[in-house]
């Protein structure tokens, strides 16, 4: 669950709350599954599908501008 703004001062803040990191984590059990049914109803993702040391991650906004890492660990 995300708060909204209720004041001009928080909401100046909306998207600049981590300096332009990642610091939400969404896991998923099948990534590909996800991946694509975010993108089919329009999330955005900033950063393409990528297999790193601990999984498959990609990078997508929320409405507020918050960066999520979608991430399917390995086993």
């Amino acid at each position: 669950m995300l708060a909204r703004a209720s004041t001009p001062e928080q909401l100046a803040h909306v998207g600049a709350q981590t300096g332009g990191r990642v610091f939400l984590f969404l896991y998923t059990d099948d990534f590909w599954r996800d991946y694509e049914a975010y993108r089919a109803r329009g999330v955005v993702f900033v950063r393409e599908p990528k297999e790193e040391p601990y999984g498959t991650v990609a990078v997508f906004l929320d409405l507020y501008g918050n960066m999520w890492d979608l991430l399917q660990p390995k086993p």
